[in-house]
């Protein structure tokens, strides 16, 4: 099976290419971007996050042999999904910005970590944070999934979507009592968080009447080499426990008998990692620690390492890590003790899926920076302007041969100059109206979407198997927001 995080065959837009669509957008009194100089080196925005670097030179034969993303641009100069043009779609669907996914790759990508576990005893918890769409959540349980859940709504949702509950997992450092007496009555597990977390879950299981199956979150302190905000597991870290209180948590369940089963350990590194040894690292001080827990009398069948694995946002060749990678530097381990692996994939499983579609409003410089304004913004992906993550942006269509290549700020109509999509990027000047993409958009965006100043959240649409377009959640209206204050 086909990796899931070094799938696309897009490269930053070449100047060589052709293009015969766009137009001056001012044809009157054109304004010229700063054009680029020769030696112009197009320097990526980094989440500091330690990426396999390869030769440039050596690394077209290997791309030619990639799997076939879903978003391709072919040599008739324009961005394909699958096999629809996304100019097509533009042209079909609502004009304002919207969501656009494969249907297929999010099979591809869950098919690639259930080839990776084969062999093992496994979950594969969907991280519901990273997506929470209805129409994707049913379509990743008919595949199989379980859910890791991190609130009391999105609990409601997966169980709304048809998961099993025995096959969910809810984390969290703040998890609220009512919200666990519905994880207690439905036999979801739970990760122990905290002192005052494990009081909470024996009063929820006593409430609920049902003994709760609990996992220590432990930290295990590991740097996970990726940008502060999206780092979890260490010792600076929200999340989870000490590891030196560890001893005091195993006495808190034995003291509990009736309302607890100590069922497994768990840690979660962080997001966006592209070294799969730092997941080993974690394993082998989580296994010496599973040893320590069954030493004491504890049936422990459950080793959850919890997700994180990065993409190739860059779209720059880099060779990172796949499933069967990460699986594959744990496995002896998990064999070795007879454990159960619980895995919480969301950003590999979802990101590369999707494109935030945009249109050109226009194109302006204030002198010294050129910009290109488009109709998306912070309110719908708020990843750069949140990490200063870089996401891959192109045109979807081929401009005019005559556009000119420069540097560009992608940047939206929001209040606030933390509006940006994407900076210092290389594109021809684009045309009014022009259609623009923003790659890998599929986790932390519409979930993270907003709407400041009044950006109602976009419609969703995915490509399905027989490629036809289907809309899978309603862009939000005025008369949405006008409709809470409804007899008020």
């Amino acid at each position: 099976m086909a990796a899931t995080t070094n799938l696309s065959n897009s490269r930053f837009i070449s100047k060589t290419l052709t293009h015969s669509l766009n137009h001056n957008p001012f044809p009157q009194n054109p304004i010229l971007p700063f054009k680029l100089s020769k030696n112009f080196s197009l320097k990526h925005l980094s989440l500091k996050a330690t990426i396999s670097q390869q030769n440039p030179a050596t690394t077209t034969a290997q791309e030619t042999n990639q799997f076939k993303h879903c978003f391709s641009k072919s040599q008739d100069g324009f961005l394909y999904c699958e096999n629809l043009k996304v100019q097509e779609i533009m042209e079909s669907v609502e004009k304002r910005p919207f969501y656009l996914y494969s249907k297929p790759q999010i099979t591809r990508n869950v098919e690639a970590y259930k080839d990776a576990l084969e062999g093992l005893r496994s979950i594969i918890g969907y991280a519901i944070k990273a997506n929470n769409n209805l129409k994707i959540l049913e379509h990743l349980r008919g595949l199989g999934c379980g859910a890791v859940l991190v609130s009391g709504n999105e609990l409601r949702l997966a169980l709304h979507a048809g998961f099993d509950p025995t096959r969910c997992i809810f984390n969290g450092n703040g998890k609220l009592l009512d919200d666990l007496v519905l994880a207690a009555q439905e036999g979801v597990f739970v990760n122990v968080d905290s002192e005052f977390d494990l009081e909470n879950i024996v009063a929820a299981a006593r409430i609920a009447g049902k003994k709760v199956n609990v996992l220590l979150r432990i930290n295990p302190d590991v740097d996970p080499q990726v940008h502060p905000y999206v780092a979890t597991g260490n010792k600076n870290s929200k999340f989870g426990i000490r590891n030196e209180k560890l001893q005091w948590f195993l006495d808190a369940v034995k003291a509990h008998p009736n309302e607890l089963k100590l069922v497994g350990a768990h840690c979660h590194l962080g997001s966006t990692i592209t070294k799969v040894d730092i997941f080993k690292d974690a394993a082998v001080l989580m296994v010496n620690y599973i040893d320590e827990i069954r030493a004491q009398g504890f049936e422990v069948d459950y080793l959850n390492i919890g997700g994180g694995l990065g993409i190739d946002y860059y779209h720059s060749g880099a060779v990172l890590p796949t499933p069967r990678d990460l699986i594959d530097t744990v496995r002896e381990l998990v064999l070795s003790r007879d454990l159960n692996l619980i895995i919480e994939p969301g950003r590999s499983l979802i990101a590369n899926t999707c494109c935030l579609v945009n249109r050109v409003t226009g194109v302006k410089t204030n002198g010294t920076k050129n910009f290109v304004v488009i109709d998306g913004s912070m309110a719908e992906l708020i990843r750069p302007s949140l990490y200063d993550a870089y996401q891959h942006i192109e045109l979807v269509s081929p401009a005019s041969p005559s556009a000119e290549f420069s540097r560009f700020d992608v940047v939206g109509p929001v209040c606030e100059s933390a509006d940006f999509l994407g900076k210092d990027r290389e594109l021809p000047a684009p045309a009014k109206g022009a259609g623009l993409v923003v790659h890998d958009a599929g986790a932390y965006c519409m979930s993270m979407a907003s709407t400041y100043n009044l950006k109602m959240r976009p419609p969703e649409y995915w490509v399905e198997e027989d490629g036809s377009v289907s809309k899978i959640r309603h862009g939000e209206t005025f008369e949405d927001h006008i409709r809470f204050f409804d007899g008020l």
